[in-house]
């Protein structure tokens, strides 16, 4: 059986939008890719689904998930067809994208200093203050060249109608780009040459436009500045992406106990002596990061750093504090800090938002509850929803219960059909729900966002939850250069 043969029974579900096919044709920009698969036979695609499975295995590309308090360690899925995005849909993705932290970054350096967003009565200052992620010793502290949001992560989703939309804002330590990279590698592996021929756009740059943007935070009096990246340690959910990226970058790869703090600088402990350290890539989250002044119990963080870093001896990559600007509270805003901070109508569309601790919003929601997804404003990973639609009485009456105890804590929204792509699957081509997490570099130079980022499938059928830790996989992102 011939690779076009099995189209033929590739069948788009109703007001979904199929990225790939548009009333039984293939659209055009997949047209190049199908052509050149034409002549391969099925038995040849479960050849290249299996070598693909061992690659992964073999490079331990893993990622961990969390059940009943044990980590469980496992091979990201991947399937091997890829999503392919045109030029023009990429260049409103990244206008969209660019303007959007921009107006998150204003936000943050106004919300820590001067709050004019809220003395104009844009934001509630209830809700600031009531965010998790608010760091009030942040509150008065300048961070190197007014940059919050040095590494943003931007979940993007496609609608019925094709429109993009912004699910969400990933400011912290957003995780995946290793897994961009390592999709791209595999297919250079399995579909040798296809990628010049498509015309493909490359990711490859990722880690050097990182470094050089980490360099650029650096004390500019210092020909050689030192850079390292900080890992809670080997039983973090992403270290595989740690480990990835400190290599690729070139820096040393560090846990907490790798570093000191003396009269208020932060020294990396060598072989040879004491390092000054002047950039920390942290994937170590806010609570954990400074055990003097957030979470006393914590191991993985460094004693003193947070005053080195509020005295200028340090810089701290994202900044803390950053989750002011990614709660799912704060979310329905964005559009509003566009418009405030830039005078610029919002490029990219947000997702109808319902706070849960307006009576009204509550009601609302519970009374056609088929159709929405409620959220806790805090939580990833897929976990602490309530999809509506395929919930039964007795789980929407226990969620209910939850939310009425504090209600803040939850948003809903809409359940909008993601758009959908063809995925191979048990050796036909089925068409998968996903989304897009592209990833934005903010260095002293501006905003540059590498063309592709980590694509999310739901590799269960009818599922539109593709977080990995909830059944979901990735495939390798194309954009194409024209």
């Amino acid at each position: 059986m011939s690779f076009t043969s099995l189209l033929s029974d590739y069948s788009v579900r109703p007001k979904v939008w199929d990225e790939m096919c548009h009333q039984g044709d293939v659209r055009s920009h997949y047209q190049v890719f199908f052509e050149s698969l034409s002549e391969s036979t099925s038995d040849e695609f479960m050849l290249k689904d299996e070598l693909a499975k061992k690659l992964f295995m073999n490079q331990g590309i893993t990622f961990t998930v969390y059940s009943d308090g044990e980590g469980i360690e496992k091979i990201f899925p991947f399937d091997i067809i890829p999503r392919i995005i045109t030029a023009a849909e990429w260049a409103h993705i990244e206008a969209g994208i660019k303007q959007r932290i921009r107006a998150l970054n204003i936000f943050l350096r106004d919300i820590y200093h001067d709050q004019f967003i809220v003395k104009d009565k844009i934001i509630p200052e209830t809700l600031i203050h009531s965010c998790p992620g608010f760091l009030r010793e942040m509150v008065g502290v300048d961070v190197p060249f007014d940059i919050y949001t040095h590494i943003s992560g931007i979940d993007l989703i496609r609608d019925g109608d094709g429109s993009f939309y912004v699910l969400e804002d990933n400011l912290r330590t957003p995780s995946g780009v290793s897994y961009m990279l390592e999709n791209r590698n595999m297919t250079y592996r399995i579909f040798p040459g296809l990628l010049p021929r498509n015309n493909v756009r490359s990711v490859k740059d990722y880690p050097d436009l990182l470094l050089k943007n980490l360099l650029g935070l650096a004390n500019q009096q210092k020909s050689e500045p030192t850079v390292v990246m900080l890992t809670p340690g080997i039983y973090n959910s992403a270290y595989f992406e740690h480990t990835t990226l400190a290599r690729l970058m070139g820096v040393d790869l560090v846990e907490g106990r790798d570093l000191v703090v003396d009269n208020a600088k932060v020294y990396m402990k060598t072989t040879a002596g004491l390092k000054q350290v002047d950039v920390i890539y942290r994937r170590v989250d806010d609570e954990f990061l400074d055990p003097l002044i957030f979470n006393r119990e914590s191991i993985l963080g460094v004693s003193g750093i947070y005053y080195a870093y509020k005295m200028g001896n340090v810089a701290i990559v994202n900044a803390p504090g950053n989750g002011v600007a990614d709660d799912k509270a704060v979310y329905p805003f964005v559009p509003h800090m566009i418009k405030y901070y830039l005078n610029e109508e919002p490029i990219l569309k947000t997702v109808p938002t319902y706070s849960m601790d307006n009576p009204d919003h509550f009601s609302q929601v519970f009374s056609k509850i088929d159709s929405m997804v409620i959220k806790k404003t805090n939580e990833s990973g897929g976990y602490g929803m309530l999809m509506g639609h395929a919930a039964t009485e007795k789980e929407v009456a226990v969620y209910k219960l939850e939310v009425e105890k504090n209600p803040r804590h939850f948003i809903a929204q809409p359940i909008i059909s993601l758009s959908s792509v063809p995925c191979f699957l048990k050796g036909k081509v089925q068409p998968r729900h996903v989304d897009l997490r592209p990833f934005a570099l903010y260095g002293p130079q501006g905003i540059e966002i590498v063309p592709g980022g980590l694509t999310r499938v739901a590799l269960r059928e009818g599922s539109l939850v593709v977080n990995s830790s909830q059944g979901g996989g990735s495939k390798d992102t194309w954009v194409l250069g024209s």
